[in-house]
């Protein structure tokens, strides 16, 4: 009866067999990624596995320590600011990674670089990971990080959840200025950039939004969702089911990778019947302002 409901619990909060599956393979790619490319480069992108980098040069605490240890504290920061909006795949994705690396620091304690050269293994460490990214990605999860600190400046700030991570990944960038040479800060901040552009290519193709359409029984919550957390608009639609002549409204909103990626999971937490189209969108022009909200009368 414990394993019934051990199961259970598991993929209640992890998905299918299928999604955890998926999120641990993709996590192992990144942190081999990491160990086996950016580690031996030396070069410490816009990541919480780059913070431990500048953090090994000072410390000289092993990296995959450091890299739990952020994690970690991230996890305590984002549940105490924002509350339990990351679930238990950003928790275990966050854990899984430095638990991986440590593993690989143990079994290859001489480990060096593979290409022998600094900036093709930054080109293979940005390939490989966003290989690992895109996979958790698609099981509607992420390796947390700074992903953390991109909803807690999307909350507070009212960013823009993409804009809010590369900013957060280009101040993770900056601080090499304090333990690299200026080529290594460049090399850095170049290589943070790219980052984003090839993880768009892998996931969006060229395009850079969805349009995501939804039909639930819980729309106010999702609606609500979408203006107060990810601070974006939507568009409701009456629409009326052909089978059953059943009137309902549709949801339709516009939104970037990591905006989607919160927003489905938040819609698999709320309504997991939930139905769902997504279409991808190559250009948004928006020439409106959007009107403020009338004020309540006391």
């Amino acid at each position: 009866m414990n394993k019934y409901f051990c199961e259970v619990f598991i993929m209640k909060k992890l998905g299918s067999p299928r999604d955890l599956l998926v999120m641990t393979l993709g996590t192992a790619i990144i942190a081999g990624a990491v160990f086996f490319f950016l580690i031996p480069a030396d070069i410490p992108l816009g990541s919480v596995t780059g913070l431990a980098l500048v953090l090994n040069r000072i410390t000289s605490i092993r990296i995959s320590l450091l890299t739990f240890i952020l994690n970690v504290v991230l996890l305590i920061i984002g549940f105490l600011t924002i509350g339990r909006e990351f679930g238990a795949k950003t928790v275990y994705t966050s854990i899984l990674l430095p638990t991986i690396m440590a593993g690989l620091e143990k079994a290859l304690p001489n480990n060096t670089s593979i290409m022998g050269d600094p900036i093709l293994d930054v080109v293979c460490f940005l390939f490989v990971c966003a290989i690992g990214q895109t996979m958790l990605f698609n099981a509607n999860a992420s390796s947390g990080g700074l992903d953390i600190v991109g909803k807690i400046l999307n909350k507070y700030l009212r960013m823009e959840l993409g804009p809010a991570v590369a900013l957060a990944g280009m101040c993770v960038s900056l601080l090499t200025l304090f333990c690299y040479d200026l080529r290594t800060v460049i090399l850095s901040l170049l290589g943070t950039y790219l980052s984003g552009i090839v993880l768009d290519h892998f996931i969006f193709s060229m395009g850079g939004k969805k349009k995501v359409c939804i039909l639930s029984q819980k729309e106010d919550e999702i609606k609500r969702f979408i203006l107060d957390d990810l601070n974006r608009g939507a568009t409701l639609y009456d629409v009326i089911g052909a089978y059953d002549g059943v009137k309902r409204r549709e949801i339709l909103t516009i939104v970037d990778k990591n905006e989607y990626r919160s927003l489905l999971s938040y819609i698999n937490r709320t309504d997991p019947s939930a139905f769902v189209t997504v279409y991808p969108v190559n250009e948004v022009v928006d020439n409106a302002h959007r009107i403020p909200k009338p004020k309540k009368k006391a």
